[in-house]
């Protein structure tokens, strides 16, 4: 028997999703029949995906969102459901970086990803919690899903990125603590840990003398491309993951294997 992942009915709101990872997960949820709920601070983005989400025949809305600011974070959930309905599931992506030595980082510079990975993170997911939780008090048998987006940068260190690191493993602690506790009221909450994926943002750094350095390192010298993430992202959205919760899922082509 075959599994179709069908997501109709289903309200996702899916964070940083003006660019990269976030831009697709907004559209393969889309189209698996899920109402997007687009969150970002740059709206233009947000519009014209909006608008190719809409001609490609999905339902699409946007809220502003800054992730590092707490009481926008409670308006956009709560504009969310005022324009889509209760969330069902969040794909939690916000995420950014810098590159430098440890002794190189500023109090700015830690603060800067930490606000956004891991304090921003927790404080979406716990908005998106509460209110999950209320609904579950008058719909006990309805399904929640809460996607963490990490990376294997959280589970093996990686130079040059060593904030970033930190943050993500503390991503991927967060995630086994939110599903140990909201477990019990049909919250499943897991994460992705991608690997290197090719994006607009870092294509060209791959195709520098550097990135490609780094490519021939990797066990299959090949970066991934964000569609290598659709299956397992369908997978933890939808109701055929119930038995999965605290999972910290790596998609990394073998790189953490070694």
């Amino acid at each position: 028997m075959g599994i179709e992942v069908n997501l109709n009915g289903k309200v996702a709101l899916v964070t940083g999703a003006s660019s990269g990872l976030g831009t697709r997960f907004a559209k393969i949820l889309a189209e698996a029949g899920a109402q997007v709920v687009l969150a970002s601070r740059r709206t233009e983005r947000l519009k014209e995906l909006r608008a190719e989400i809409e001609a490609a025949g999905g339902a699409a809305h946007m809220v502003a969102l800054d992730v590092t600011d707490y009481a926008s974070i409670k308006s956009a959930l709560a504009h969310a459901e005022t324009e889509a309905g209760h969330i069902d599931i969040l794909i939690n992506n916000s995420g950014v970086s810098t590159t430098q030595r440890l002794v190189d980082v500023t109090p700015e510079d830690y603060q800067f990803v930490m606000d956004t990975n891991l304090r921003g993170s927790f404080f979406v997911a716990q908005e998106a919690a509460k209110r999950m939780i209320m609904r579950a008090k008058s719909e006990p048998n309805r399904q929640h899903r809460i996607v963490n987006i990490a990376s294997v940068a959280g589970l093996r260190v990686l130079s040059q990125i060593g904030v970033y690191c930190m943050s993500k493993a503390g991503v991927v602690q967060m995630t086994k603590a939110m599903a140990l506790e909201w477990g019990r009221y049909g919250i499943n909450v897991n994460a992705i840990c991608p690997g290197y994926i090719e994006t607009e943002i870092n294509r060209e750094y791959f195709r520098s003398e550097g990135g490609r350095k780094l490519v021939d390192m990797l066990p299959r010298k090949r970066v991934g491309q964000p569609e290598d993430l659709d299956g397992l992202l369908l997978l933890l959205a939808s109701d055929e993951s119930r038995f999965l919760n605290g999972a910290i899922m790596t998609a990394d082509d073998g790189m953490s294997a070694f």
